[in-house]
């Protein structure tokens, strides 16, 4: 998977919003918000030129204390949602 580029994160109260930065981005009937967990993985993976479920269960491990059965259905989860709202590609 892929980052699709001109999105920034942005805190909001206890959750964070991803926003498009350019006019084709922007999609008003849509608001894509992330938990702290998710956030942490978009962080991560931003910049990257691919990554895909593993990462994402590995970055999960590495910062918090879940189970690698856990880890990996939040990722996997995490990453549908992302394929689904259109922030990710294959």
């Amino acid at each position: 998977m892929k980052v699709i580029k001109g999105f920034k994160l942005r805190p909001l109260g206890g959750e964070y919003i991803l926003i498009g930065e350019s006019v084709e981005l922007v999609n008003f009937n849509k608001m894509i918000t992330m938990n702290e967990s998710a956030a942490y993985l978009w962080k991560q993976v931003q910049d990257l030129e691919s990554f895909d479920n593993q990462l994402l269960t590995d970055l999960l491990l590495r910062e918090y204390e879940v189970s690698p059965e856990q880890a990996a259905t939040d990722a996997a989860a995490t990453a549908a949602h992302w394929l689904e709202a259109g922030i990710v590609e294959n």
